[in-house]
């Protein structure tokens, strides 16, 4: 994990791209795993932890209609919430994380399904959602973690090829 946390703040680095992360689900996770590599705070400017769908409100600016209407593991909140990490930080790079890591679920919200949004200044969110399913609470917070990076990572060179 720390290689790939590593090329990917490399990467952001040469490509003058400044991430922020907005988790539910992961809890901070994303944000540790960047912040692991010595010398990140070039590239990464902060994380947001909003497990509850308050903090969500109140840190991100997700509507309560978009929470009550899909829920909060739905791409429309991910879609907020990536939208809101990037109006509240100096980055121009946003990630965001939405799921049920386990254990339980429900049969419209399984176990295992994390919805994902990243966006970049001035583009629109790209979202999606990934069924881990049920791979156990610390298997799947790990798949989003990667998943993400691995998101960042594309965003990245994706910009670069322009």
């Amino acid at each position: 994990m720390s290689d790939m946390a590593e090329q990917l703040l490399t990467a952001a680095r040469n490509a003058g791209v400044t991430i922020a992360t907005a988790e539910s689900c992961t809890a901070g996770m994303i944000s540790a795993a960047l912040t692991d590599v010595a010398g990140s705070s070039d590239m990464f400017d902060r994380g947001f932890v909003t497990y509850t769908n308050d903090a969500k409100q109140q840190m991100l600016g997700v509507s309560s209609h978009t929470l009550q209407k899909f829920g909060a593991v739905s791409e429309q909140v991910a879609r907020e919430m990536c939208l809101g990490a990037l109006k509240h930080s100096d980055a121009n790079l946003a990630v965001s994380v939405t799921g049920i890591a386990g254990p339980g679920g429900s049969e419209h919200k399984p176990e295992g399904r994390v919805c994902f949004g990243i966006v970049r200044t001035g583009k629109e969110p790209r979202l999606e959602t990934v069924e881990f399913g049920a791979i156990g609470r610390a298997n799947v917070r790990q798949k989003t973690v990667e998943h993400a990076l691995a998101l960042l990572f594309a965003q990245i060179n994706d910009a670069k090829q322009r």
